[in-house]
């Protein structure tokens, strides 16, 4: 008996790390042919079939740089990049300033319709972007708004009531005794907010942060719409759809490649930074002592 517990024991751990090793090789193969295709030149992308390494027809590993070059000499990446960087940071920014005081209130404070106001929030991330997109359009055209300012403005549609509810969850989480400590030595509601929860919040902050920069770093249907006139406000998703090859019906997938890893670079930078935070944001909560 003992002897067939130990073989289901070995078969169990074996078969849990091929399962690891299968999803680790499945998450990071798009990425890893993303760099290999990067650093491949137009003959190398057409051979067939296609290798595993930037190897040229004789089989020497060959990679070349090629693509970045091409990229960054374009003077549109760059400047799309830059948008993205401004539009992507300021609603990060919009979200977690307004979404944390919407927290703190739905998850602290006490006043009628709190349950109501929550679920409607909530109800917001359920519409599909394109559902709203012809009528938000028609509304920034009548204000004539600023591409920039609109695609903020846009993207807190779904940033905002994603970061209040995530976020209301762990206000909920501190102790109230937190609070009434506070209001005993005299600060006031705003004080108690700012000087003592907020930074209780801090992983749960940067948790929510970084998703909502994920969000409008990769959004596309808005930023498409909204430069349709507008090409000097391009984002990234938008710029790097538009590559264009140097003769008639080529598609640069190379530098498509590229610029992809270029625009990945800066989320996985983010994460590395953060990973300590993000970790605790995922967790807290999760055991109540």
């Amino acid at each position: 008996m003992t002897g067939n517990k130990r073989t289901l024991w070995i078969l169990g751990k074996t078969g849990f790390w091929i399962l690891v090793i299968f999803i680790f090789f499945y998450m990071l193969f798009p990425f890893y042919w993303a760099v290999n295709s990067s650093l491949k030149s137009e003959s190398q992308l057409q051979m067939t079939p296609a290798t595993f390494l930037p190897v040229d027809s004789q089989g020497r590993f060959s990679p070349t740089l090629q693509n970045y070059v091409a990229i960054f000499k374009d003077g549109t990446f760059v400047r799309a990049l830059w948008n993205s960087t401004i539009v992507a940071g300021l609603t990060t920014l919009l979200a977690l300033g307004v979404g944390s005081f919407a927290a703190y209130a739905m998850g602290k404070l006490r006043f009628k319709g709190k349950k109501a106001t929550l679920y409607l929030i909530l109800s917001l991330t359920m519409f599909p972007q394109i559902t709203v997109l012809s009528g938000l359009y028609a509304v920034i055209t009548t204000l004539n708004l600023s591409t920039r300012l609109s695609l903020i403005l846009s993207y807190m549609i779904f940033t905002l009531p994603f970061t209040t509810w995530v976020l209301t969850a762990f206000f909920k989480e501190l102790p109230s005794e937190i609070m009434q400590s506070a209001w005993v030595d005299g600060a006031t509601p705003f004080q108690t907010f700012r000087m003592i929860l907020l930074p209780l919040t801090a992983p749960a902050m940067v948790t929510s942060g970084l998703l909502a920069f994920i969000a409008a770093w990769n959004e596309y249907i808005f930023a498409l719409t909204f430069t349709t006139i507008a090409p000097g406000a391009r984002t990234i998703p938008v710029a790097i759809s538009l590559f264009t090859g140097s003769i008639s019906r080529q598609v640069p997938f190379g530098e498509i490649m590229a610029g992809a890893v270029v625009v990945t670079v800066p989320i996985v930078v983010l994460v590395f930074i953060f990973q300590r935070r993000i970790v605790q944001g995922l967790t807290a909560g999760a055991v109540k002592g």
